[in-house]
């Protein structure tokens, strides 16, 4: 029978040799480019995901509580019924990180999401519908926030 010593021993023997052999994990890494995470706008975002200038649109729809009492956890939902939807992107304008969530779609796909995303202040949600030819539409809806989403 093995002591724990024995154990820690054999374990931090086959943790080298796996790392000096090149077998442990490296960091893992966002499947979208980080500028798409660190832009300040919608234009920016949208332009780092490889889409055009953005038009509104009735054809896309955004749900969400005019008031939300906890900025921690808003319910928003994204929606259109387009063909030829590419992605949905769900973005909060004042947030450090305009990016709030990205979905891919295909034709076998509904394009109607919901989630709930954290906002730190009251602000204006957009939900933008990336089209397979290129075209970027979206829906803007201001949501207040009585108690941020980052402790204030």
């Amino acid at each position: 029978m093995q002591t724990r010593r024995e154990m820690l021993a054999h374990s931090a023997t086959v943790a080298g040799l796996l790392a000096s052999a090149g077998l442990l994990p490296q960091t893992a890494l966002a499947a979208w480019p980080q500028s798409a995470f660190e832009a300040k706008t919608m234009a920016d975002a949208v332009k780092a995901l490889g889409g055009g200038a953005p038009a509104e649109s009735k054809d896309v729809t955004i749900i969400g509580p005019d008031i939300a009492e906890n900025g921690a956890v808003v319910p928003v939902g994204c929606s259109t019924t387009l063909p030829g939807v590419k992605r949905l992107l769900l973005l909060v304008e004042k947030n450090p990180s305009v990016l709030a969530a990205v979905f891919n779609v295909t034709d076998a796909v509904e394009a109607n999401f919901n989630a709930r995303v954290k906002m730190g202040q009251s602000s204006n949600v957009y939900a933008v519908a990336m089209m397979a030819d290129g075209k970027v539409l979206y829906a803007v809806k201001e949501i207040k926030v009585t108690l941020g989403g980052c402790g204030g």
